[in-house]
């Protein structure tokens, strides 16, 4: 993609987003927090709209006409997350209300079942919080051992001691596909080839990979996907989980009530078949019919043309870091055309505390992370409290890593003569 291909798509997306058209503090608006959520474009803000004055009913359970249109748009976005991912069946995708749902969902319905004392699960060691706990608790319910898988060099994820670990006793696999910390880009394909081959499963975390890239769960072969809508331009309170078909019916439920049955007596129940088994209760209607616009217009743009953008935009943004003696970033660098590892960067700089960078910077009125990144145990590792993040999603310009940087020359610059 050349330079003016690529302000073309910015100033063409960037009008669908009435959000990034404001003032912080008497400043334009530079929104870098986009690891942890994405703006939403129009297309999505309407589709919220329109289910709410148009055709409010509930899913599934009415033959009227406002629940049978609920009940198609519904249904329909569940299509659309299927083609998106590359699922082979439209059950395999699950509505969750977030990734850390869906986790636990499968941490709970199929961990219960099938994992027991003694067995292994391999993490590794840059996992978000939310693939970390629900390990945790399920190891303690059952006498599991977790095991985690360490990093290279280049702090990128170490394939030969994951190859180590794994053994008969592996019974889980469950690594993040792009690190919201490192940015790394893990071979999730080679990572789930080598657990089946010792008979494990496999879950991948792709919260930071599906709004970034083409994700194809057939290509990667994995057990089990889980991503975040909000995260990828849909509203909060939605997600999904992809599972393979017969892995899915093999489960038991996770919660129980309307909507996952069958035939209810007062002594027992039979449940739906998938995807209904697992989405018990009033479901989130408005905002999956919202996830289902927000897959159409990541679509029409093209996953290829968001990545290679932002690959430009990755490139741009570490030059520009680089000028700075200050600043330790942490992950791999890109490669020369920006490819190697996701459009986020965490760093440290020195004297300033990310928090007090972070108030700096929203009074010029640019919007970065500051702590640890729901990733604690990666933060000791590398030896950082923590750290600031500033994540770049497709609607993102170099005129705005320019204003970041000049801010946070700014900054180090005011700190260091206070402390220097």
């Amino acid at each position: 993609m050349t330079l003016a291909q690529e302000r073309t798509l910015a100033s063409k997306v960037r009008a669908d987003f009435p959000i990034l058209h404001q003032e912080i503090h008497g400043k334009p608006l530079i929104y870098l927090d986009n690891a942890a959520t994405s703006q939403k474009p129009l297309a999505v803000l309407n589709a919220l709209e329109d289910y709410y004055r148009g055709y409010n009913a509930n899913v599934h359970r009415g033959v009227h006409t406002l629940s049978a249109r609920a009940t198609d748009a519904y249904e329909a976005a569940r299509d659309k997350v299927q083609r998106f991912v590359n699922a082979a069946r439209r059950e395999e995708i699950i509505y969750t209300r977030n990734a850390t749902e869906a986790i636990n969902l499968v941490a709970y319905a199929w961990g219960n079942a099938n994992v027991q004392a003694g067995d292994e699960i391999i993490l590794s060691v840059m996992e978000h919080h939310s693939n970390l706990i629900p390990w945790q608790l399920l190891a303690q319910r059952t006498g599991a051992i977790l095991k985690f898988v360490s990093l290279t060099e280049t702090e990128e994820f170490d394939l030969a001691h994951y190859k180590s670990l794994l053994s008969e006793r592996t019974k889980l696999v469950a690594v993040v596909h792009v690190s919201n910390t490192l940015g790394c880009i893990n071979p999730v394909q080679e990572i789930t080839t080598l657990a089946h081959q010792v008979g494990a499963k496999v879950l991948i975390d792709a919260c930071q990979s599906v709004p970034h890239m083409a994700v194809d769960v057939q290509a990667i072969g994995c057990d089990w996907l889980v991503a975040s809508g909000h995260k990828m331009c849909a509203p909060t309170g939605i997600g999904f989980l992809y599972g393979k078909l017969e892995v899915l019916r093999a489960m038991p439920p996770f919660l129980g009530g309307g909507e996952m049955i069958a035939d209810v007596f007062l002594d027992h129940s039979t449940y739906a078949d998938v995807p209904h088994k697992f989405e018990a209760g009033t479901p989130a209607i408005a905002e999956a019919i919202a996830l289902g616009a927000a897959v159409d217009y990541l679509m029409a743009i093209g996953m290829d043309t968001i990545h290679a953008y932002e690959a430009e935009l990755t490139t741009y943004l570490f030059q520009r870091l680089a000028e700075l003696p200050e600043v330790r970033t942490y992950g791999p660098k890109p490669d020369a055309n920006g490819e190697g590892r996701a459009a986020l960067a965490a760093f440290t700089t020195g004297a300033v505390h990310p928090h007090d960078l972070s108030t700096i910077l929203d009074q010029e009125g640019i919007a970065i992370r500051a702590g640890h990144h729901c990733t604690q145990p990666l933060h000791r590792l590398v030896k950082a409290q923590s750290t600031a993040r500033a994540s770049l999603y497709f609607y993102n310009t170099r005129e705005e890593i320019d204003g970041f940087i000049a801010a946070l020359k700014q900054a180090i610059d005011f700190f260091g003569g206070i402390f220097g």
